[in-house]
């Protein structure tokens, strides 16, 4: 017997859906604009004539008498009333900004079902419950549906003009848009005016082996109300009601998910992927644990997600499976073999859980991933399967490292988990040992804990860490992902992006509300300039330090004119008791050199750890600047934009010795440059048991100096090295790898310059792209005699780079007026002409000078 039949309208057929004289106010053009044809609404079947009479129209206390002539379980209805209502204790008006329904259980009709044996059945059609009005606020029935159904939105896109938003929840009830957006002051006429519904109604029949002559409809004078068409169902639930959702493998002749062909006719495919083959021994042992993975051709395997009725039938590469078999036996073949279909985990329990500190038997804040044996990730509550890893896309507490998405949770947290084997991912900064472990939750189970370790506790021993370049997420965001991270002070950063602005409306000029002891969030700035440079401020007390872009695109808008040097921004947070920090060093590359020369900025941002070495432009550019002469410590700073940039992925290690934690005391010390940047090593470093931000005086030739330094890491790292002017004077090497590296030796150092300690490994994590745990500390800084250390090479370089400056100003600035370009002018040739000092002088007698 099929499952569903159509039941024959055209006798009975009084009305169109164009007539307006049967309905009152909004109702008449709503119907006018209904669906009619063959359609499908919720999977189910209905014949709506298109033309001429289409509806069964009751008015009053109408009857009519429609002849069924067949059996099954449930009659379904396309059917609707009309918005007035009779009475009403709340009162109905058509004049609501949206459709309402003040009247519900209004008693509109009885369906007289009327078997062949002369028995009858009797139906109250209720508004809101059996029935509605044809416009309503969605999804408003008691016991039925609109028409309108579901569909799934692919959440990573392509997606309409300014549709994000909506795509963020990755679903859809009724049409999806098309592409553009109406502005919300002109979108009165579509809240008020929803799309007409036809009401889908299931009836259920008391007895499905019985069948039905006649249905009676008997109207009750309360208002107009008509059918468009009667379908037929035979099965075993209501049609409209969906089981929960299913993850359901699919192997269809080794097909990827997105080259099959899958339907469902009493259901929603609610997502259709391949889910990466996974290894949960090999994933537990490898050694880079808590920072993502990427396979470049991973193995997988097709499925989707699958919600539906008990009835309902699977349609794959045109192959039927029922859907009942399916929920049942947890597997089905279709009936030629050539496609199978198995539910993974279809049991799951609600856990409570925590995070415990081991060191102090308490919850801390995490980072945190779930996945079962099959390879899929099981989210807390609250956090998103899918991270969209897109610039200013998704800015919640997820994360997606490489392939692997993670949630920020502050300890605790609550969610449904598979039962059986699962496999946990659990990481917090890089002073706590990141775990890998298979864990086995049973029936029922509700609480879980997971012990955290710590490896080292260089917050006892006066170090605090910092991440000096964040963006876009809420106070209270920034600083639950900072806590799970173990970074003490995070600094969010306004900034000006064309005509966006971001954080701007969390500016206070002193520490955020949000913050905590062991966390504090400061909202500064990030002060851009698309040509001369960025530069971020923090820590500035009073008044915003505005504006914060200029020059034009892309930091600025359109034809916004150069009107402030970096040095004036960077005066003005200093004015104010802030700091001055280049982010994202050297980029863009001009003024930048200006501000050091000049000794306007308090820190470097040093993150350039894309390769399992050091030799890249960023820090070969500061070790050319400290070649130089100039003193500027390395700080760390993620400049997260994104959901695949983890807060602190890069970070600052300062030390404030036995001061209190605040954003005073680590300000002091990156001024002092006792500092290192890091994205996995902890380092320490000595030379004469001087530490880096101090000076060491030697004899005019130099000398020999006792040299000590250390990097422990969570992850095997292969290289600690000693640096002296940019050349490497020592070095400990681990070619397999190990967690500690150490140096302790005299080395000569032949006269003045710097010296620092680096290390790297070749394993790497993943901060949107890959980057190797690697670090840096700052550097001691020597002086030989009366000598300063400058390259007069390098001097040469870094006054070409600043005199390019000078002509992007004199000839492609935006100009805002005569006095503000000489002004901004003059920093670069200040600053040039202090370099020149410096440079060798020959003089007459043919003797070379320095100043």
């Amino acid at each position: 017997m099929p499952k569903f039949s159509s039941i024959p309208l055209s006798a009975n057929l009084n009305a169109a859906t164009g007539d307006s004289k049967h309905w009152t106010g909004k109702t008449a053009g709503a119907v006018s604009s209904l669906p009619v044809g063959n359609q499908t609404f919720w999977g189910v079947p209905f014949s709506l004539a298109d033309d001429g009479n289409n509806l069964l129209v009751i008015q009053n206390d109408e009857q009519a008498n429609v002849k069924i002539g067949s059996s099954g379980s449930h009659l379904t209805f396309a059917h609707f009333c009309d918005e007035k209502a009779s009475s009403s204790v709340a009162g109905q008006s058509s004049d609501y900004l949206n459709p309402v329904v003040t009247a519900p259980g209004e008693h509109i009709a009885d369906y007289v079902v009327v078997y062949e044996d002369g028995t009858e059945h009797r139906q109250s059609i209720r508004r809101r419950f059996e029935i509605n009005q044809v416009q309503t606020r969605m999804q408003s029935g008691f016991t039925s549906r609109q028409h309108q159904g579901i569909s799934s939105l692919p959440k990573r896109g392509p997606y309409p003009n300014n549709a994000w938003g909506r795509w963020q929840t990755g679903v859809m009830v009724g049409d999806v848009p098309a592409d553009g957006r109406t502005p919300a002051k002109l979108d009165k006429s579509g809240r008020s005016n929803p799309p007409g519904s036809w009401t889908i109604y299931a009836l259920k029949l008391p007895d499905s082996s019985k069948k039905v002559a006649s249905l009676r409809i008997e109207g009750k004078s309360a208002t107009a109300f008509a059918i468009g068409a009667i379908t037929m169902f035979d099965g075993q639930e209501n049609p409209l009601r969906h089981e929960p959702l299913e993850t359901i493998q699919i192997d269809s002749n080794g097909k990827s998910a997105d080259a099959i062909d899958v339907a469902v006719d009493l259901g929603v495919v609610a997502r259709q992927q391949d889910i990466q083959s996974f290894d949960g021994d090999s994933w537990v042992n490898e050694p880079v644990r808590g920072w993502g993975e990427s396979v470049d051709d991973p193995k997988t395997v097709a499925s989707i997600d699958l919600t539906a009725s008990s009835d309902a039938t699977l349609s794959i590469d045109g192959q039927e499976i029922d859907v009942r078999s399916l929920l049942e036996a947890g597997e089905a073949t279709s009936s030629d073999g050539s496609v199978s279909a198995r539910v993974l985990t279809s049991e799951r329990t609600w856990v409570h859980g925590k995070i415990i500190d081991s060191s102090t038997g308490n919850p801390t804040a995490a980072r945190v991933h779930f996945r079962s044996p099959d390879g899929r990730y099981f989210p807390p509550y609250g956090h998103t399967h899918e991270v969209n890893d897109n610039w200013f896309e998704d800015y919640g507490a997820d994360l997606l490292l490489g392939d692997t998405p993670y949630a920020y949770i502050d300890g605790t947290f609550q969610g449904e988990l598979p039962v059986g084997d699962v496999y946990v991912e659990v990481s917090k900064g890089f002073e706590f040992e990141p775990i890998r472990q298979k864990i086995n939750i049973k029936p029922g189970q509700r609480e879980l804990e997971i012990n955290l370790d710590r490896n080292s506790n260089l917050r006892k021993s006066g170090w605090v860490t910092a991440d000096t370049h964040t963006h876009f997420l809420t106070p209270e965001t920034a600083h639950l992902e900072a806590a799970a991270e173990d970074i003490n002070v995070i600094n969010l950063l306004a900034a000006q992006w064309g005509d966006l602005y971001t954080n701007v409306g969390d500016l206070t000029g002193e520490v955020s509300g949000s913050s905590s002891e062991e966390t504090i969030v400061w909202v500064g700035s990030e002060n851009r300039q698309h040509f001369m440079g960025h530069i971020s401020l923090m820590g500035a007390t009073g008044s915003p330090i505005f504006p914060m872009s200029t020059s034009g695109p892309t930091e600025g808008y359109i034809g916004d004119p150069t009107v402030r040097a970096m040095s004036e921004w960077a005066d003005e947070a200093h004015e104010k008791g802030g700091l001055a920090i280049v982010p994202h060093f050297p980029f863009p590359h001009s003024e930048v050199i200006a501000e050091v020369v000049l000794g306007k900025v308090d820190g470097l941002e040093i993150r350039d750890f894309h390769v399992p070495s050091m030799d890249t432009f960023a820090v070969h550019e500061w070790y050319r600047l400290m070649s130089c002469g100039y003193r500027v410590p390395a700080v760390g700073g993620t400049d997260k934009m994104s959901a695949g940039m983890p807060v602190g992925g890069v970070r600052t290690y300062a030390y404030i010795g036995d001061r209190e934690l605040s954003h005073e005391s680590w300000s002091d010390a990156v001024r002092a440059g006792r500092t290192y940047t890091t994205s996995g090593p902890l380092m320490d470093f000595t030379v004469e048991g001087l530490r880096p931000g101090d000076e060491l005086n030697l004899p005019a030739s130099g000398g020999s100096v006792h040299v000590t330094a250390t990097a422990t890491c969570a992850m095997p790292i292969n290289k600690l090295e000693i640096v002296f002017n940019g050349k490497v004077i020592a070095q400990a090497i681990s070619n397999e790898g190990s967690k500690l590296l150490a140096i302790d030796e005299s080395l000569d150092l032949p006269g003045s310059g710097w010296i620092a300690a680096r290390a790297v490994s070749t394993h790497v994590a993943w901060h949107v792209w890959p980057v190797n745990f690697a670090a840096h500390t700052s550097a001691v800084y020597v002086k030989a005699g009366q000598t300063d250390a400058f390259d007069a090479g390098l001097g040469q370089y870094l006054i070409t780079t600043m005199e390019g400056g000078v002509e992007w100003l004199d000839n492609l600035a935006t100009r805002a007026d005569a006095e503000r370009h000489s002004a901004i002018r003059k920093v670069f040739t200040d600053a040039i002409g202090s370099v020149n000092k410096k440079m060798p002088h020959t003089h007459a007698d043919g003797t070379t000078h320095t100043h």
